[in-house]
């Protein structure tokens, strides 16, 4: 059972924050909540999971996918090495806008060859 009514909760509190300064190839952990469906969810009591910003759409807007450490293979999952000693991918499907506020914690940054390989990814889904 989702935990919509504790997301609502933090949801809530994120809105109160200030905009967080970021930088395209950051990866940070951010707030994805819980979401509808097979949307992606964040984890954890505070609904967290990391992200690489691909794109900046102003202070406080900017493109972010979605990692995952999950094994399986899909067409749309880019594989990007080791974060925090964990073997992550991106989930291209997942690629979504976020306010900053959402963003919590930078993790660091993607290596730029494997930014531009994600960048050539993303412009071929459309």
């Amino acid at each position: 059972m989702k935990d919509y009514d504790n997301w609502n909760k933090k949801k809530k509190e994120a809105n109160e924050e200030i905009p967080r300064l970021y930088t395209v190839r950051e990866i940070w952990w951010c707030r994805f909540g819980v979401n509808i469906g097979f949307e992606q969810d964040g984890n954890g009591k505070d609904f967290l999971r990391p992200a690489v910003i691909v794109r900046s759409f102003g202070a406080n807007i900017c493109l972010v996918i979605p990692l995952t450490t999950s094994k399986q293979k899909h067409p749309l999952r880019i594989t990007i090495g080791k974060i925090q000693g964990e073997n992550a991918s991106v989930i291209l499907s997942q690629l979504r806008i976020f306010d900053t506020r959402r963003l919590v914690e930078k993790m660091g940054f993607l290596d730029k060859n494997k930014f531009n390989e994600l960048r050539k990814a993303v412009r071929n889904l459309f």
